[in-house]
């Protein structure tokens, strides 16, 4: 089947102010519609991210400096509780799209042509409150089931005492007590994409178009199962991206996670097929 050029559709429409969003006051409201995309479309998407944090620099960094900041906070329990480091790198991930909102909101004025404010990012959250709040429970949940799969692994593993801290990155560089290493990513493979796919395009719905929580992320798994090849991609480059924040002892967050907040709106904005005009 022949990919639709998300870039021409929205070109058609007026890219720089497109129509209004439906709400939830509108009848019907629609499912969301799938797009197909190729395998650089996430290239494309971090070039479009880089792209809105040099229209939006200051707003854009503050963000980022938020996302440094709780880098240094999940070293700090890191070190005091190194058994939970697959679901202490897992809930970075996970509260990701949460706290990325600010910098959706962002590229949507952007791409508005509004001016680009930091104040009315702050509460944007308010828009739907009550369907993010619902998508906020259900990733809770899954951090709370990673934290205690990532116990249980650790228990099964090392049944007389928890190893110390200088043992388990020695077992890990050394690959030795492979069982152990194979179950652990295993189970952080399961519940990584799980909070991926439940998480690929639903913030972004929930904002734009109002849309509730449930069908949000079921858009998100049919945006995975559409797009197999590129959802892979786009989750590899969001986890080098995250691992170059962690090595540069998360100085490299404040300028890499505002690009991949924003691209991850332009991912929005081509996996999902735009409202027709209310």
């Amino acid at each position: 089947m022949a990919e639709q050029d998300p870039t021409n559709a929205q070109s058609a429409e007026n890219p720089s102010k497109p129509a209004a969003p439906r709400t939830d006051d509108d009848p019907g409201l629609p499912f969301p519609t799938v797009r197909e995309v190729s395998l650089a479309a996430p290239f494309r998407w971090i070039a479009r991210g880089a792209a809105d944090l040099l229209a939006c620099p200051g707003p854009s960094l503050f963000y980022g400096l938020c996302f440094a900041a709780m880098g240094v906070l999940t070293v700090l329990m890191f070190l005091h509780a190194y058994e939970y480091i697959a679901a202490l790198a897992s809930g970075f991930l996970l509260v990701g799209p949460l706290f990325a909102m600010g910098l959706y909101e962002l590229s949507r004025r952007h791409e508005r042509g509004e001016r680009c404010a930091l104040g009315p990012t702050l509460t944007v959250w308010r828009r739907n409150i009550s369907n993010i709040g619902v998508f906020a429970v259900v990733l809770g949940v899954v951090l709370l089931v990673w934290a205690r799969a990532s116990m249980v692994v650790f228990a099964l593993f090392y049944t007389e005492e928890m190893p110390t801290l200088d043992s388990l990155i020695e077992q890990i560089l050394t690959l030795r007590n492979l069982e152990f290493l194979g179950a652990y990513v295993g189970v952080g493979l399961v519940f990584a994409t799980i909070a991926f796919a439940a998480s690929v395009v639903s913030v972004p719905l929930m904002l734009d178009r109002n849309q509730d929580a449930i069908t949000s992320m079921l858009a998100s798994f049919g945006a995975l199962l559409n797009n197999p090849g590129p959802m892979l991609v786009w989750a590899a480059l969001i986890v080098v991206l995250t691992a170059v924040g962690f090595a540069t002892l998360n100085i490299g967050f404040v300028v890499l996670m505002p690009i991949i907040g924003h691209a991850t709106w332009h991912a929005y904005r081509d996996l999902i097929e735009p409202l027709p005009p209310a």
